[in-house]
């Protein structure tokens, strides 16, 4: 039985190292804005891929949204605008910043309501296949970097 089950374990080890190996997108400072029940929120975060070849985030899902688009803010004649977009390339060696003002999660149709402190389970799907489980801490700008708004 501990043939069995040593042979098991070896013959797993490498499709989970292939696993961890196709997953070179690194997410972090993930967070979002409290918001009402039905209403919508927001998700912001820090993609960050390790791997030598692109990717792109080209979707999101999350049990309390009944739908997650990737939307962008856009500066046009001075007119404030935002609208779908369908990807966001992750050059190989790079970091994208989803944050207020540019590309950023959209949740519509929330479940419930987005609490401070609460954490918001969310799948991000990539153009390579990967996906990515996260949290969303919500806060008021939990996991954005702090402004220092001190006077020298």
């Amino acid at each position: 039985m501990r043939a069995l089950l040593t042979a098991l374990a070896l013959a797993a080890a490498p499709a989970a190292a292939a696993a961890a190996a196709a997953t070179s997108i690194e997410v972090s400072q993930a967070w979002s804005r409290p918001a009402v029940a039905g209403g919508t929120g927001a998700g912001f975060l820090t993609l960050t891929n390790r791997g030598k070849a692109p990717d792109a985030l080209t979707g999101a899902e999350s049990p309390v949204a009944r739908k997650v688009e990737i939307h962008r803010t856009t500066m046009a004649g001075g007119v404030m605008k935002m609208g779908k977009v369908e990807r966001v390339p992750v050059p190989p060696g790079g970091k994208v910043i989803l944050a207020p003002g540019g590309h950023h999660l959209m949740l519509f149709g929330l479940t419930k309501a987005l609490n401070a402190g609460d954490r918001v389970p969310a799948t991000l799907s990539f153009a390579s296949g990967t996906k990515v489980k996260v949290e969303l801490v919500v806060g008021t700008g939990a996991g954005a970097p702090a402004m220092d708004h001190s006077h020298h």
